[in-house]
């Protein structure tokens, strides 16, 4: 079971970044900068060449290294660490270091992303052993139902949950091809789901819909909200849910 007193709290998705000032997601200064303010913290997983849990939202490189493109699963751990961020020296962390960077000073979301079905089973076997190992507040998280329900097998005792976005819902939604409301579409997959999981992390956009299943169920399971950064999605997660997964500002 999630901790509540511990892990309801406003969470800095991928680290307190702004790319602006020179803090980059996902990036040990924005995990420092984290602990200093006192949140939660959300980062991403994914595999290296050899299976090697590594701190990074992106399939490629493209988009936040400098002079490397491709799939991160075609490097190895240690062609993976002398990477640094464009424009900065931080440089991309495995799942072992950012475990030591933190060290219990802050509760974790951790995500494992799994965009095209199950990851290697060596992967989320690592992802495990170490979660499983850590001393500190930790919380595995998954899109992938299968992914989460593998992880549960592998590490029975760390608190893992179901991430769902507005696009997922859709999915289930328009595969039934009934007259299903995307509300009703939630609720279904939330049933589904509620047994595996020991929270729901919910997009702001569907917020509202998953506090009216919580409150029609009477399941007593925790709901933070992703990613909160306007003014008005603040507000909404402020009403229903129990704490945000927010960037852009500090909560």
């Amino acid at each position: 079971m999630l901790d509540k007193s511990v892990f309801l709290k406003p969470v800095a998705h991928r680290g307190l970044h702004n790319a602006t000032a020179g803090v980059i997601e996902n990036s040990g200064p924005a995990f420092e900068k984290a602990i200093a303010k006192g949140y939660a913290i959300e980062c991403d997983l994914q595999p290296a060449s050899d299976a090697t849990p590594m701190v990074f939202h992106d399939e490629t490189l493209d988009r936040l290294i400098g002079n490397e493109t491709g799939p991160i699963a075609q490097r190895t751990p240690a062609q993976l660490k002398r990477m640094a961020y464009k424009g900065q020296t931080a440089r991309i962390l495995s799942f072992a270091e950012f475990l030591a960077l933190v060290d219990g000073k802050a509760p974790l979301l951790v995500e494992v992303k799994a965009e095209h079905g199950l990851p290697p089973k060596a992967f989320l076997s690592k992802i495990a052993k170490m979660a499983a190992a850590y001393e500190g507040p930790i919380a595995l998280m998954s899109f992938n139902l299968d992914v989460v329900k593998a992880l549960g097998r592998l590490a029975p005792r760390v608190p893992r949950g179901l991430v769902l976005g507005r696009q997922e819902v859709l999915k289930t939604w328009l595969a039934r091809a009934g007259r299903a409301s995307e509300g009703t579409a939630l609720s279904r997959i939330l049933d589904g789901a509620v047994d595996d999981v020991s929270f729901f992390a919910v997009g702001v956009n569907i917020l509202k819909s998953a506090a009216a299943w919580r409150k029609q169920t009477g399941h007593d399971i925790p709901l933070f909200s992703w990613t909160v950064r306007t003014k008005a999605q603040r507000a909404t997660a402020a009403r229903y849910a129990d704490a945000p997964i927010f960037e852009g500002y500090e909560a």
